[in-house]
This record gives C-alpha cells, sequence and structure tokens, in this order.
C-alpha cells in the first residue's frame, strides 16, 4: 500500500464471506457481446480483457447464460457446455496469474429475451405478461447486430421451475470446474428472478405467487440449491430494487427487497450487490431510498454499483453506505482503474459504439497509465 492510498477507504482490504478483498475497487458485472460463435465460448481475447482488469478487489464476470433457454441477448457466452466450461477457464486462468480473484454471475433473462435465441421455445416467465416496448441485441444471419422486440413468453410449469433450479446447479457446477471463485446469482434488472420478485410481472396463483413469500420462493430454492455446489460465503446475490426498465413495477419494494435482503442475510452469503441501474438512462439517484430497506435488513458485506465517480465510491465507503463499490462503464475504459483511483486520475473516457460486439476495438485496447 502506497502513502497515497494508505488512508484511503477504498483502498483498505475487505473481507466478504470468504473472498478476501485486497481492496474495494470492484469491476461491475459488463454484457460485452464478445463470445465466440457457434456456441457462445469464452475466448483468449476475454481472457486478456479480463486480466487486464486484474488489480480489482473483485472482478464479477459479464452476465452468463445457465442454460440455452436463459439467453436473451446475442454474442453473450454460456456455461452449460463443455466448450464454454474451458473457454471461462481461460479465464480464470489469466485472472489468476495476473493476482485477481473472479467470480462468475449466473443469468437467466426470464422474458426478456427472443424466440429465435431457442428456436422452438418461447421465453420463460412467471406469468405470459408480455413486456410491450422491450427489445434484447440479436445479429442476424448476415451477422449485423441490433434490436428487436422481445417475444411473447410462456408462463413457467412447475416442471419448467424444477428444470430451472436443475439449470443452475448445474451452472454452478460448472463454475466451480471453470475455475471461478464463487457465483454471483443475478436476481435484478427485471430478468427471470427480478419477475418471480416483482408483483406486476408475477400474477401466479400458485404457491410461487401472492405473497412476498412466495413470489420469492423460486430466489430461495435457487439458492439453497446451488448452495450444495459452492459454499455461501462464495456467493454474492445482486439485486436492483428500485429498477423500473424492462416493464417492473413492483407495488412495493420496500417490502419485496426487504424480506429478500433479510432472509439473504441470514443465509451468510459473500455480500449483497445493490445496483442503481436507472442512473445509468438518466434517472435520479436512488440508494438512499434502496439502503433503507436492503442494507438495514442485510447482515453482511453490501456492494454498490450505480454511476459512482471514484469520489462518491470514497465518500459511500467512508459513512458506511456499503462495503465496496462496482464501477461499470469507468473501468470498462480504465483497465488500470485502482491505480487511477490512487492518483485521482487521469481517466479514459469509454467510447459507447464499441460497447458490444466486435474485437479488440473498445474492449482490450484502452491505454494503461504509462502505456
Amino acid at each position: 500500500m502506497t502513502a497515497t492510498t494508505a488512508n484511503d477507504p477504498l483502498f483498505a482490504p475487505l473481507q466478504a464471506g470468504e473472498l478476501s478483498l485486497p481492496n474495494r475497487v470492484v469491476l461491475a458485472p459488463l454484457t460485452r457481446s464478445r463470445a465466440a460463435q457457434p456456441g457462445n465460448v469464452p475466448t483468449s481475447l476475454n481472457a486478456e480483457y479480463y486480466a487486464q482488469r486484474a488489480s480489482a478487489g473483485l472482478i464479477v464476470s459479464e452476465a452468463t447464460n445457465i442454460s440455452q433457454v436463459a439467453m436473451g441477448y446475442a454474442l453473450t457466452p454460456g456455461i452449460y457446455t463443455d466448450e464454454q466450461v474451458a473457454g471461462w477457464r481461460l479465464v480464470t486462468e489469466a485472472v489468476h496469474a495476473a493476482g485477481g480473484q473472479i467470480v462468475l454471475q449466473l443469468w437467466h433473462c426470464g422474458r426478456m429475451s427472443h424466440e429465435s435465441l431457442h428456436p422452438g421455445i418461447a421465453p420463460m416467465a412467471p406469468s405470459a405478461v408480455h413486456c410491450e416496448g422491450c427489445q434484447v441485441f440479436y445479429v442476424d444471419d448476415a451477422g449485423n447486430g441490433g434490436l428487436r422486440a422481445v417475444s411473447p413468453p410462456k408462463a413457467m410449469t412447475k416442471a419448467d421451475i424444477d428444470a430451472t433450479i436443475a439449470d443452475y446447479v448445474t451452472a454452478t457446477g460448472n463454475a466451480v470446474a471453470a475455475g471461478f471463485d464463487g457465483v454471483e446469482l443475478h436476481s435484478a434488472n427485471g430478468y427471470l428472478l427480478h419477475e418471480f420478485l416483482a408483483s406486476n410481472t408475477n400474477q401466479r396463483g400458485d404457491e410461487y405467487g401472492g405473497s412476498v413469500q412466495n413470489r420469492a420462493r423460486l430466489l430461495f430454492e435457487v439458492m439453497d440449491a446451488i448452495l450444495g455446489e459452492v459454499p455461501a460465503g462464495r456467493v454474492g446475490v445482486r439485486v436492483s430494487p428500485l429498477f423500473h426498465r424492462n416493464g417492473i413495477d413492483d407495488a412495493n419494494p420496500a417490502e419485496t427487497f426487504g424480506y429478500v435482503s433479510e432472509r439473504l442475510g441470514r443465509l451468510g452469503i459473500a455480500y449483497l450487490h445493490v445496483a442503481d441501474t436507472d442512473v445509468m438512462a438518466g434517472a435520479a439517484p436512488q440508494m438512499d431510498a434502496m439502503l433503507s430497506f436492503t442494507r438495514e435488513k442485510f447482515d453482511g458485506v453490501v456492494m454498490l454499483n450505480g454511476a459512482y465517480t471514484p469520489e462518491r465510491a470514497r465518500a459511500a465507503v467512508a459513512n458506511g453506505d456499503g462495503d465496496c463499490v462496482a464501477f461499470g462503464r469507468l473501468y470498462l475504459a480504465n483497465p488500470d482503474l485502482p491505480e487511477r483511483i490512487s492518483q485521482n486520475g487521469p481517466y479514459n473516457e469509454p467510447n459507447p459504439a464499441t460497447f458490444y460486439g466486435g474485437g479488440a476495438e473498445g474492449y482490450t485496447d484502452y491505454p494503461i497509465l504509462g502505456g
């Protein structure tokens, strides 16, 4: 630790369950749509990208599909085939060789999907409630990318639910086999687990719908199942309680996520990842409100995410709002972000034109300090 970072709260070590973070600067999960085709397989280019960012206290991988039917966006990686596991092993070995640690974010897109990504199978959802106006990224046969409207979803049967839980278990076991240091369960941003939690997208009349306890049932059945594959101290959960895109409009997010946070705290997980993702679309920050019913209910480490600047992140950790901060676009453009924060910049500007798809440009070619 240098004199510059000695008194900086972002550079104090942090114990998150079984994960020992050397600093509190985290790489947020960032979809980059650069998995190799066919098969949505990570490659050496992905390994280079993550290894460049290994000075993070922790890397959270891009959202990764637990099955074919879980997929909602083109060119995104999976963790359900041998080839994908081998591809991810390239990534974890590169990150570990560079001195970092990385967890895999487990993803099921639910109704935020298009049937062309899993032909003959409609997107899965708690209820057959179509997300009007929602779009997902796709690539046509000529290789051209764009947005298309999501397909109408099918309401999941109990057999579908059981199969999905089994897919989470398989994906978690595969993540361990690929060398990840843990997993993060994606229960945010209007995807499947969030759709079950939200009262407007979950209109079921069985044990998975109605009360907050029922709407949270799938989340905790998944948690119980994956904890058979990996210790609780190596599991994080991402939530976005005040997310209002992708058709999400929960009637009482304080009740929903207060209940979820309290129960997750009893499981002894590594961390709760609280995301204020609406801020990326220009909304005013809502983190203070979210922390009133997440951090106050959760007994454990809290990771913050939501367009944080280094200055705001430093203040948030210093005053106890959160224990670490996940940076997205800033880390995307600055592979040596911890070093830059320690020196108060300067910072590369991210190029939105290269966020999704493509190759090395805007992915592994951002310069480091002195580079």
